[in-house]
């Protein structure tokens, strides 16, 4: 079988699994004898969401929180990786900061989520700090990991041809990290709508986080099951974004594609 008829099976297989979960969605609770308002059905969900788009502004919410989402992603991202390359370029930085960024890696996150509101309000900076801090690590670790294993015979390779320090990063390291790279950036991009929820939840007046909280407080069920659903499509976008990104800069690589595809 060659690939595109690969991929249209592989497509296909796809939809039959998402048909035979929503019917189970569908007509499972009622079958159960669960009550609506523990397990309402898909077609309710769907209801509600049109409900809610209109009522509670579900699309401002969603582009208040996919804001915080990327501000927050990038931020953090751009942070890990600057603060990853300069520990792994040189050892002796690193030595006096890994106490410090050990130390901040083992302190919950989450915790940091009131500190955040107490400090800046009810505003989108704390669900963005939080997401800063989520996304950090992930990041951090895959470019010093890289950086920890690179071919050294390329680095003396490149000295012996009177490189500069600059040059040897800009020429052998940098290049050699980038799947690195966006291996942190995958995981991030699916941390930072964690962090951004978290911080909506515990302390938020916009944003999906709190029309979470919102909906739990009234019982409603299926108005929960809206805002997670938008939540994972916000994720998902996310997250492929950074896909569109790595093949597009992977592009020379022929692991790249398989890994994507």
């Amino acid at each position: 079988m060659d690939a595109p008829q690969n991929r249209w099976a592989t497509l296909g297989w796809s939809l039959t699994v998402l048909i035979v979960f929503l019917a189970a969605w569908e007509w499972g609770p009622g079958g159960l004898g669960i009550p609506e308002f523990v397990l309402p059905p898909f077609s309710s969900v769907c209801l509600e969401a049109v409900r809610i788009w209109g009522a509670e502004k579900l699309l401002w919410h969603s582009a208040i929180t996919a804001t915080e989402v990327v501000v927050g992603f990038v931020l953090g991202s751009l942070l890990g990786a600057l603060i990853g390359y300069a520990l792994g370029v040189s050892p002796r930085v690193e030595a006096i900061l890994s106490p410090y960024l050990l130390a901040l890696q083992i302190a919950p996150k989450v915790a940091f989520a009131p500190l955040f509101v107490m400090w800046l309000g009810y505003t989108m900076y704390p669900k963005i700090l939080v997401a800063v801090l989520i996304v950090f690590f992930p990041v951090l670790i895959n470019v010093l990991s890289a950086m920890r294993t690179m071919d050294h015979d390329m680095i003396n390779l490149a000295r012996s041809f009177s490189a500069t320090r600059m040059q040897v990063f800009r020429m052998v390291e940098y290049p050699t990290t980038l799947p690195a790279l966006f291996a942190g950036l995958r995981i991030a991009s699916t941390l930072a709508v964690i962090g951004v929820v978290v911080g909506e939840l515990v302390g938020g007046n916009m944003g999906l986080g709190f029309l979470l909280v919102f909906f739990e407080g009234q019982g409603n069920t299926a108005g929960v099951f809206v805002v997670i659903a938008a939540l994972t499509a916000i994720g998902i976008l996310a997250y492929y974004a950074v896909v569109l990104a790595e093949r597009k800069v992977l592009h020379y690589l022929p692991s790249a594609e398989r890994r994507i595809s």
